[in-house]
């Protein structure tokens, strides 16, 4: 599997460099999430407005950092569903070069269906398994 179908548009701003001119790892990583949240509201799975309903906990995360990101260059994140469990799913993503689509970052992260009111794992819900899968065009 090779296909990303969501693609998020990242404006790098100033605050994100460090004192080596390039993007700090923690603010790629806050990339990531600012991907991932548009992807979960773009397939319909969260409104963005009360994070008691997201639905999903982080678990794990892994960054391969491929090349520094700069001030004033354009970047996409790629987001796609790599597996579903029972309780888990497990997100890619790819953060690159908007024009080039060189990889700049590499990443995973392990999310847990989460209910935030029980303070509980959950299993994934049916309807989250329909919709991704229709998206990705695979089925999980």
């Amino acid at each position: 599997m090779d296909e990303y179908r969501f693609f998020y548009p990242i404006q790098v701003r100033y605050g994100d460099i460090d004192a080596q001119w390039h993007v700090n790892h923690a603010h790629t990583v806050t990339f990531i999430e600012q991907s991932r949240f548009a992807y979960l509201m773009a397939l319909g799975l969260f409104d963005g407005k009360n994070y008691f309903e997201v639905g999903v906990i982080v678990a794990d995360l892994h960054v391969s950092y491929l090349a520094p990101i700069e001030i004033q260059q354009n970047v996409r994140v790629g987001v796609r569903m790599a597996r579903i469990g029972s309780k888990s799913m497990t997100l890619e993503y790819l953060v690159e070069d908007a024009a080039s689509g060189q990889a700049l970052a590499r990443a995973e992260t392990v999310m847990v269906a989460y209910d935030y009111h029980s303070r509980q794992s959950i299993p994934v819900p049916a309807r989250w398994r329909e919709i991704i899968s229709a998206h990705e065009g695979r089925t999980f």
